[in-house]
């Protein structure tokens, strides 16, 4: 007898977000498949019909998150606020948990680097040329910046609104903090 299409995604979601928020909470060696299996309503068998282990559990949520990303950015102009526009993509009430994990203190530096490739390193423009020596450290800087900001909002329970926000990392990057030491 085969699974409705609607019943197997909703159990895979189930994992999902029992496993993020789990990993929100602590290092994924500290996370076993018993635990997420029971909190997520499952027993760890069913866990084993949709992944073979916690680690393939991540490596889904984080090329989905990648992909959806990748697919926001393709409908957008590349420029400066190529950034500011992934940032601005990820912050939907689906994707907030997902990357509270991944973000965390207990996500990987890996995950933070697969984020920052996938923002387009290359695409990123300054006004300086593309094979100048600092270009590297310039563009390390602003996606380092903007997504070390943006897990400070995540962590602060997005204590300003979102366009509150993007403004205030807009203004950031054009003013500096002159403005706002007073």
């Amino acid at each position: 007898m085969k699974k409705q299409p609607e019943t197997t995604e909703k159990t895979r979601q189930m994992f999902i977000e029992v496993f993020c928020e789990l990993y929100s909470q602590k290092p994924i060696e500290k996370i076993s498949i018993q635990e997420l299996a029971n909190k997520s309503g499952y027993n760890r068998s069913t866990f084993y019909q949709y992944f073979s282990d916690i680690y393939e559990l991540l490596d889904f949520v984080e090329n989905n998150l990648l992909s959806y990303i990748k697919e926001e950015l393709a409908n957008k102009e590349l420029s400066l606020h190529t950034v500011q526009n992934a940032l601005h993509c990820l912050d939907k009430r689906e994707y907030l948990s997902i990357l509270s994990a991944l973000l965390g203190d207990y996500g990987s530096i890996r995950f933070l680097e697969r984020l920052k490739r996938e923002i387009t390193l290359d695409s990123l423009e300054f006004n300086s040329p593309q094979n100048h020596s600092i270009t590297p450290y310039l563009i390390e800087f602003y996606l380092s910046t903007s997504l070390s900001l943006f897990r400070l909002w995540l962590r602060r329970e997005k204590d300003l609104s979102s366009e509150e926000f993007f403004r205030l990392v807009d203004n950031l990057y054009t003013k500096g903090i002159t403005p706002y030491s007073k």
